[in-house]
């Protein structure tokens, strides 16, 4: 499996717009802290949540889409995936029928069945996960999303 390196950080973030699969209200939950660092950053982003019509961050309401062929610009948009193994390999397969260039597939959301469908020649353009990034837990948003922002012309 090819490495995961800081270029391939900054093509993740050379996208005009971004998504959270597994975006929450819930501040506890990881889903919500990525959605929020999106904002935080003003980024253009979109949340996706099936369950919910609106995800709350900072007491401001935003709306979702329920899945990844929901987003206005697939083509144009990188996403970041917050969800269990068995639901990320399904977003996956959504992700590249609509074409998404780029996904970041944050700690805990990938298996050997996940990576190999996101890793096969032609999947995606970009592929974050795993070992690596400047966290213990391997490359994620919240940790190495600023330097691959900046390193990509948007900071």
């Amino acid at each position: 499996m090819a490495a995961v390196t800081e270029a391939t950080a900054k093509r993740f973030f050379s996208s005009p717009f971004f998504a959270v699969v597994g975006a929450s209200s819930n501040p506890a939950k990881f889903g919500h802290k990525v959605h929020a660092w999106y904002l935080n950053h003003d980024l253009p982003v979109t949340a996706i949540n099936p369950a919910s019509k609106t995800v709350t961050v900072n007491d401001e309401d935003y709306p979702t889409v329920p899945d990844v062929k929901s987003l206005p610009k697939p083509t144009e948009t990188s996403v970041s995936i917050i969800t269990h193994p068995g639901i990320t390999l399904n977003v996956l397969k959504e992700a590249k029928s609509v074409g998404i260039p780029a996904i970041w597939l944050q700690p805990g959301t990938f298996d050997k069945e996940v990576l190999d469908f996101a890793l096969a020649d032609g999947t995606f353009e970009a592929v974050v996960y795993g070992e690596g990034g400047r966290g213990s837990e391997g490359w994620c948003v919240l940790v190495d999303g600023g330097k691959a922002l900046k390193d990509a012309g948007k900071l």
